[in-house]
């Protein structure tokens, strides 16, 4: 009877020795990835970020595309993952500096004054056309010596980018796409893969070209990377040569 006893008493601290490692263990296992997580997105708990929107095309000023309103919902749970808090601001009242707060800057330059700003101090090697009358060439990025077009519905592509700056070293998201879908795809693939980019690229800037394939038929659900131009971008890109005059 007492070998009994004693080896009940056994198995209740080895069952409880086991079970308290294994929440030890998983508990520290969350907590690293939270921190990680954390220093990725530039969100410590407690933190402020701002979520800074363009207007509608074709819209009143104060609209905004429903597709940009989703990318928002596709981030706020990192956002709140992270314990941070969320500010949404639109983007021509955002008149502030970058590196103090966590930023996440959606839309093109078209409809987006804050991307402009953006592209032009931290990622001056990119090209965006945005002349009305250039109709063909409208939306087209040009990075690296290639030349990204346009073909709404089918094949749209859109800059993500991690750029670190300013005092603070908090950094900005940057969401450029060529329509509000390939947004919403760019925050997608932004929710979907931050472990793995932020296991390859850690704290550092980088800035990745994807393609939304056929978002006509299948929204922002079908999306593929098509280049890390990180090198390309952030160099001065090289004057555009000049037209040839007539005679």
């Amino acid at each position: 009877m007492d070998e009994d006893v004693r080896d009940i008493l056994l198995g209740v601290i080895a069952a409880g020795l086991s079970g308290g490692f294994g929440w030890f263990t998983r508990t520290y296992l969350w907590r690293r990835a939270l921190r990680r997580k954390q220093a990725f997105f530039g969100l410590p708990t407690g933190s402020d970020c701002l979520f800074v929107v363009g207007r509608q095309m074709r819209a009143a000023e104060t609209s905004v595309h429903r597709n940009d309103a989703f990318a928002l919902l596709e981030l706020s749970a990192l956002i709140k993952d992270c314990g941070a808090n969320v500010q949404i601001v639109a983007h021509d009242e955002a008149r502030q500096g970058f590196g103090e707060r966590a930023e996440f800057c959606v839309g093109g330059p078209t409809s987006n004054s804050r991307t402009v700003a953006h592209l032009a101090s931290m990622l001056p090697g990119v090209r965006i056309t945005v002349d009305a009358e250039q109709r063909e060439d409208r939306g087209t990025v040009r990075v690296g010596g290639e030349t990204y077009r346009w073909n709404e519905g089918q094949e749209e592509f859109v800059l993500l980018a991690r750029l670190v700056g300013g005092e603070g070293g908090r950094p900005v998201f940057l969401l450029c796409g060529q329509s509000a879908v390939s947004n919403q795809a760019a925050a997608r693939y932004l929710a979907r893969h931050h472990e793995r980019l932020a296991r390859r690229y850690r704290t550092n800037s980088f800035c990745l070209l994807l393609k939304v394939v056929n978002s006509q038929a299948y929204g922002p659900d079908v999306t593929e990377l098509t280049a890390d131009v990180t090198r390309a971008a952030v160099a001065p890109a090289a004057p555009e040569p000049a037209a040839a005059s007539g005679r």
